[in-house]
């Protein structure tokens, strides 16, 4: 395919589309009950072809302060007309020729992200909206698909992936009663994930956590998240996880309380891994300096966009602190670029980064399945260009919840 240039891209439309797409079980943690998926996809439209993306904020605003409805508002009214501006006004990527493609793993994040000017240029267009990162990076994402696509690469070659499948980890809900989670828990391990995560909340931690633990015996991975359930007075309670050999403990406090998680990591031995407090490189670095973290949970949506987290990544990797891809209950178009995202070198922890038939009976890409053999408990890398998957769009039309909006 012939390299597109950066002046080449010219953003034309934007479209929102609102989807409800079932999960084939409820999925339960400290904050909110699911049953459904509700997803605001992005499409842009270029001169040199489309792009596609998901916003990851959820129904409500419990797990964060974004949420669909309102991700949706802020693009209508402020990001969208603020971006067709930027790229009307050929800051969208610049102007000149094509973009010497370095990666990664030969030049840092600092290059892979200098080799996508268009998708580097949406960040800066958007920066006079506050925060609304999960919408920002929807828009980053399906941009970045689109230029991608027009240079012929792969998300995984631009970002400097290094392997070309990742493991997987499950994420379980919290279950009605104690069998049935450990039901659920067996059938995923029968199925060959490499990792299990459970979700905890006071009242639900230490006699689950130990059942569970258990179950797979000593060797198992075996780590839990909390959502920011608990409080500093609850400090002694999780100390007592130190007794299952967890591979981590994560996000127990408020997003805000980095002092308590720096209290929790010097009275435990469990490490402490962050979540809903890294937003960016600035916030990862402050926590790890400060001894609230010794693991990051790189969620893309979270930090505003896939550009970020490669420089979170970068941060991480030079302290020698891992990483590992978070999920957010994502259909086959979000999963698809974080398993890329997943296969750089910091990514040394097995992500959320399951099968589609973990939450969904049909995806709204070709589906992900783990492999067998050698790579039981595994996912493979797109190498396509861009995402590497084609949205079916006959879904997005069967699964829309509302009528499609074209932002021009």
């Amino acid at each position: 395919m012939t390299e597109q240039t950066s002046a080449e891209l010219g953003l034309e439309a934007i479209e929102l589309h609102r989807i409800e797409v079932p999960l084939v079980r409820p999925f339960e943690t400290s904050f909110g009950r699911e049953t459904v998926r509700e997803a605001l996809l992005v499409r842009v439209r270029t001169a040199a072809g489309d792009g596609w993306a998901e916003c990851v904020a959820g129904r409500e605003p419990f797990y964060s302060s974004e949420y669909v409805d309102g991700a949706a508002a802020v693009i209508e009214r402020y990001l969208a007309p603020a971006l067709l501006a930027a790229s009307a006004g050929g800051a969208l990527g610049g102007r000149g020729g094509g973009v010497g493609h370095r990666s990664t793993a030969e030049g840092g994040a600092d290059a892979a992200i200098a080799s996508v000017p268009a998708a580097a240029a949406v960040g800066p267009a958007l920066a006079v909206v506050a925060s609304h990162r999960m919408a920002k990076a929807a828009l980053e994402a399906a941009v970045l698909d689109a230029e991608l696509r027009a240079q012929g690469r792969s998300m995984a070659e631009a970002f400097g992936a290094v392997r070309d499948w990742v493991d997987c980890g499950v994420s379980v809900g919290i279950a009605p009663t104690l069998e049935e989670l450990l039901d659920e828990v067996a059938g995923y391990v029968e199925q060959g994930y490499r990792r299990i995560k459970l979700k905890i909340k006071p009242g639900w931690d230490l006699v689950p956590v130990g059942a569970v633990r258990e179950l797979l015996g000593p060797a198992a991975l075996l780590q839990v998240d909390a959502n920011t359930a608990y409080r500093q007075s609850d400090i002694p309670l999780l100390a007592e996880l130190d007794r299952f050999g967890l591979l981590l403990v994560e996000q127990p406090f408020a997003e805000e309380d980095l002092a308590s998680h720096v209290q929790l990591a010097a009275a435990c031995d469990t490490p402490v891994c962050l979540d809903e407090s890294i937003l960016d490189r600035t916030t990862a670095l402050d926590a790890i300096e400060r001894g609230a973290t010794s693991i990051v949970n790189i969620k893309p949506g979270r930090m505003g966009g896939y550009l970020e987290s490669l420089r979170v990544h970068e941060a991480c990797l030079a302290l020698e602190v891992p990483v590992w891809c978070g999920g957010m209950l994502e259909t086959g178009l979000g999963r698809a670029a974080n398993v890329a995202l997943a296969a750089l070198p910091g990514f040394l922890l097995p992500g959320d980064t399951s099968a589609s038939d973990r939450y969904y009976a049909e995806d709204l890409t070709e589906p992900f399945v783990l492999g067998t053999g050698e790579h039981r408990g595994q996912l493979a890398v797109p190498q396509g260009p861009g995402t590497g998957v084609e949205v079916r769009e006959e879904l997005v039309r069967a699964w829309a919840s509302a009528p499609p909006v074209l932002l021009r």
